[in-house]
């Protein structure tokens, strides 16, 4: 399974990223292989508005089937549900940490939005 996972740096010892739309970064895990990728978000750090949809677009385009996110606003879910892509959350750690904690069960797929509009 594809990942896409919300982080403030480049590699997977970066820290999760509590913002969706305006992550830093999505880190791409391959939860089978373990290959990575990292995919900057730069275009949606200082967007006046939909930076969620627009993030979530990127992510799907990916084709990942999930994500992982500290947050996950209203449009962003709803895109990211249109598209059949899983939200799942993860607080703090590294994203090495959340990949882990996905393999073993431990986050459990959100059905709505955490988080209002333009939370943070």
């Amino acid at each position: 399974m594809k990942l896409a996972i919300t982080s403030t740096g480049e590699t997977l010892a970066s820290n999760l990223d509590p913002r969706f739309g305006r992550a830093k970064f999505f880190i791409v895990v391959d939860t089978e292989s373990d290959a990575w990728t990292s995919h900057d978000n730069q275009q949606n750090l200082n967007a006046m508005q939909g930076a969620g949809i627009q993030a979530a677009q990127n992510v799907a385009a990916l084709g990942v089937q999930a994500v992982i996110s500290g947050n996950a606003g209203p449009k962003a879910f709803r895109v990211l549900s249109a598209a059949g892509i899983a939200v799942y959350l993860c607080s703090d750690g590294t994203v090495a940490d959340a990949v882990a904690r996905f393999k073993r069960g431990e986050l459990k797929a959100i059905e709505a939005a955490n988080v209002e509009g333009h939370w943070a």
